[in-house]
């Protein structure tokens, strides 16, 4: 049986292990078909987080999908008033927005679904972090819908959606302009730009919260998690190689989720592999009657052993985009004392290594460097804000380098008048930018997509305007063209992959407070 064991990949061998450690608790396995109904997952997009559902025509002529989610399906076949136990081991199907391609995803997890009270969110919560600990350790962020309804509350509901997506990518920069436009206090945003940049340490993290939340229903959420921990602590339930920490940029659907929230994260994988929480919400949505706990795992990369990782380990990689700003900001590090001088060579080298400071520098195309730091090639990089807007990568976006600074507009030809009786010809790079502006205001636009001399598309009649960067304006100037509409500012952002700042959060603290100096 042993020697069976052996021919099993690492995810297969961690997969049998977590199926033993579930069935032990007491979840039975849950078996569930391929397809699903498209009616389930588009009445609750929302909760599957923009994963877009692959469908086909069943031979009923019924629309049915690739199952790009397990919990939906488990909630959907529950009975209301009953209690279930179970665990699965599925695929699921989602899509790749970067390179437009499906994916299939080996996953495991678990649902608790009845009247859930604290024993059994510690039952669920502690079963990730034993999950965790089986897939070689790492860490578990939690968070709690109670703090992040409370922080949400300061700001108009117009604004709450991008206060959510600023606290999921811990950008307390976002949070300061957002609040200004709000009204609220100075005082009130400072506590916020600290909430925001606050993690790590479960207890540390805690006692540091507790001096800064004021809100009652915060106050109280956050007191839940130091129960719930507590209890961990007293059971030794608290696995050796996996920390757990709090966490505000673990953010979930409002309309679903209800409480406790968790993410897990384990050494070289550089996204999130496991995701859970409390979703009574979805529930009532369903007109069920019960609580409901659970957490699935990306199974696909676990286990894997990287000799190269580790050594690119002993490193922090950032990933630079050519040219003149590659070495603005090497010259920021080298005088905020966190990079050697003379590093760079006037060459066409693409990778350089100061081994005396322990970094690695990579020079990409700005427009690939979050892709750079998505994927953990690099754990740090400097982007447009443009950039970041137009291709939202899954990334930490920390400070405001005040460097690079334009804006994004609206440009058409000095003597342009609209023709309100047809639909808008607009030239551009930034087709999603321009398509969520333009939505915004309720007006039909016809896109061209352009990669260079947007500024020829109006000149030669290919479109009435252009949504490009605008930094001193000269040459749509001497192109005859003028800005009439301003769409946001711009400046390069340092940003951070996921994993980076769970496991080097003390280098990346290090580095954003040298840096803020140097501001």
């Amino acid at each position: 049986m042993e020697n069976l064991f052996s021919v099993l990949r690492p995810e297969e061998q961690i997969a049998l292990h977590l199926r033993g450690l579930y069935q032990r608790h007491g979840f039975h396995l849950y078996h569930l078909s391929s397809f699903e109904e498209y009616e389930l997952y588009s009445q609750n997009k929302s909760f599957l987080n923009e994963a877009e559902v692959i469908t086909f025509t069943g031979g009923d002529g019924r629309i049915m999908a690739l199952k790009p989610d397990i919990t939906l399906s488990i909630v959907k076949n529950t009975p209301s008033n009953e209690t279930r136990k179970v665990y699965y081991y599925e695929d699921v199907y989602r899509h790749d927005r970067q390179n437009g391609e499906y994916l299939r995803i080996h996953q495991t997890g678990l649902e608790y679904i009845g009247d859930i009270q604290q024993a059994e969110e510690l039952e669920v919560l502690h079963l990730a972090l034993e999950s965790l600990s089986l897939a070689g350790g790492g860490v578990l962020d939690l968070s709690h819908m109670g703090v992040l309804h409370a922080i949400c509350q300061l700001f108009p509901i117009e604004q709450h959606s991008q206060v959510m997506k600023a606290l999921q990518q811990k950008s307390h920069h976002v949070i300061r302009e957002l609040a200004e436009l709000a009204d609220v206090s100075e005082e009130k945003i400072r506590v916020l730009e600290e909430l925001i940049t606050l993690s790590g340490d479960f207890n540390q993290a805690y006692e540091k919260m507790v001096t800064l939340l004021q809100n009652p229903t915060a106050v109280q959420a956050l007191k839940k998690l130091k129960q719930l921990y507590d209890a961990l602590q007293t059971e030794n339930k608290l696995p050796n190689n996996v920390k757990v920490r709090i966490d505000f940029s673990i953010v979930n659907d409002a309309d679903y989720y209800s409480g406790l929230l968790f993410q897990g994260f384990v050494q070289n994988e550089k996204q999130a592999v496991l995701f859970g929480g409390r979703y009574d919400r979805l529930l009532r949505k369903q007109d069920k009657t019960q609580g409901g706990i659970g957490f699935g795992m990306y199974l696909n990369n676990l286990g894997r052993t990287a000799d190269e990782e580790t050594i690119v380990n002993d490193y922090l990689c950032f990933a630079l985009p050519k040219g003149r700003m590659a070495e603005n900001v090497y010259r920021l590090l080298v005088n905020a004392g966190l990079a050697s001088d003379d590093i760079f060579e006037d060459n066409r080298k693409l990778i350089f290594v100061d081994e005396e400071k322990k970094l690695k520098f990579f020079l990409v195309k700005p427009s690939d460097v979050a892709i750079y730091v998505e994927h953990g090639v690099a754990d740090v990089g400097v982007i447009g804000k443009d950039v970041l807007d137009e291709t939202e990568p899954n990334v930490l976006e920390l400070l405001d380098l005040k460097m690079g600074k334009c804006k994004m507009a609206v440009a058409a030809h000095k003597d342009f008048v609209q023709d309100t009786t047809r639909t808008l010809k607009v030239a551009t790079k930034y087709t999603n930018t321009t398509r969520k502006y333009f939505g915004r205001l309720g007006q039909s636009v016809e896109l061209i997509q352009l990669h260079g001399s947007i500024e020829l598309a109006p000149l030669l009649h290919l479109s009435d305007v252009i949504v490009d960067i605008v930094e001193t304006g000269t040459t749509l100037r001497e192109n005859d063209l003028t800005v009439i509409q301003d769409i946001a500012d711009s400046s390069a952002r340092l940003v951070v992959n996921h994993s980076t700042w769970r496991f080097k959060e003390s280098l990346i603290q290090t580095l954003l407070e040298k840096v803020k100096e140097q501001l």
